[in-house]
Protein backbone atom coordinates (compact mmCIF):
# COMPACT_ATOMS: atom_id res chain seq x y z
CA UNK A 1 0.00 0.00 0.00
CA UNK A 2 1.88 3.46 -1.25
CA UNK A 3 0.22 7.15 -1.52
CA UNK A 4 2.11 9.50 -2.45
CA UNK A 5 2.07 13.41 -1.05
CA UNK A 6 0.92 14.73 -4.38
CA UNK A 7 -2.33 11.91 -4.44
CA UNK A 8 -3.30 12.81 -0.37
CA UNK A 9 -3.20 16.55 -1.72
CA UNK A 10 -4.98 15.77 -4.83
CA UNK A 11 -7.49 13.81 -2.60
CA UNK A 12 -7.50 16.33 -0.29
CA UNK A 13 -8.19 19.42 -2.87
CA UNK A 14 -11.65 16.75 -4.23
CA UNK A 15 -13.14 16.95 -0.90
CA UNK A 16 -15.25 20.00 -1.26
CA UNK A 17 -13.54 22.05 1.71
CA UNK A 18 -12.89 19.32 3.92
CA UNK A 19 -9.56 20.16 6.49
CA UNK A 20 -8.91 16.92 6.23
CA UNK A 21 -9.17 12.98 4.36
CA UNK A 22 -8.49 9.65 5.23
CA UNK A 23 -5.99 8.29 2.17
CA UNK A 24 -5.68 4.69 3.47
CA UNK A 25 -6.55 2.40 5.85
CA UNK A 26 -5.96 -1.45 7.09
CA UNK A 27 -7.47 -2.44 10.48
CA UNK A 28 -7.51 0.10 13.03
CA UNK A 29 -4.67 2.13 11.02
CA UNK A 30 -5.88 4.77 9.65
CA UNK A 31 -3.81 7.50 7.49
CA UNK A 32 -5.41 11.11 7.15
CA UNK A 33 -3.96 14.05 5.39
CA UNK A 34 -4.68 17.47 7.51
CA UNK A 35 -4.57 20.72 6.30
CA UNK A 36 -5.32 23.22 9.12
CA UNK A 37 -5.65 26.50 8.72
CA UNK A 38 -4.08 29.19 11.05
CA UNK A 39 -5.21 27.47 13.95
CA UNK A 40 -5.52 23.38 14.89
CA UNK A 41 -9.12 23.03 16.52
CA UNK A 42 -9.13 19.93 16.75
CA UNK A 43 -10.02 18.20 20.19
CA UNK A 44 -8.16 14.75 22.14
CA UNK A 45 -9.11 11.60 19.82
CA UNK A 46 -9.45 8.08 21.13
CA UNK A 47 -6.17 6.89 19.76
CA UNK A 48 -2.78 7.89 19.42
CA UNK A 49 -1.80 10.03 17.06
CA UNK A 50 1.43 11.09 14.71
CA UNK A 51 1.37 14.38 12.49
CA UNK A 52 4.24 14.01 9.74
CA UNK A 53 4.91 17.76 8.57
CA UNK A 54 5.14 18.25 4.96
CA UNK A 55 5.21 22.14 4.81
CA UNK A 56 5.31 24.63 6.72
CA UNK A 57 6.17 25.77 10.17
CA UNK A 58 4.55 26.56 13.47
CA UNK A 59 3.91 26.05 17.31
CA UNK A 60 2.33 23.10 18.42
CA UNK A 61 0.86 23.12 21.93
CA UNK A 62 -0.18 18.91 23.90
CA UNK A 63 -0.36 18.96 27.77
CA UNK A 64 0.91 22.18 28.50
CA UNK A 65 3.96 21.46 26.42
CA UNK A 66 4.82 24.16 23.71
CA UNK A 67 7.13 22.91 20.76
CA UNK A 68 7.76 24.27 17.38
CA UNK A 69 8.13 22.04 14.06
CA UNK A 70 9.00 22.36 10.92
CA UNK A 71 8.35 20.54 7.61
CA UNK A 72 9.96 16.95 8.26
CA UNK A 73 9.02 17.05 11.71
CA UNK A 74 6.86 14.48 13.29
CA UNK A 75 4.86 15.24 16.02
CA UNK A 76 3.57 12.36 18.97
CA UNK A 77 0.19 13.00 20.40
CA UNK A 78 -0.86 10.32 22.83
CA UNK A 79 -4.87 9.45 23.18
Amino acid sequence: MKVSIADALSQLEQSNGAFFTKVMEHGSMSIEIYRPVKTDPQTPHKQDELYVIVSGTGEFLNDGKRVTFNSGDVLFVPA
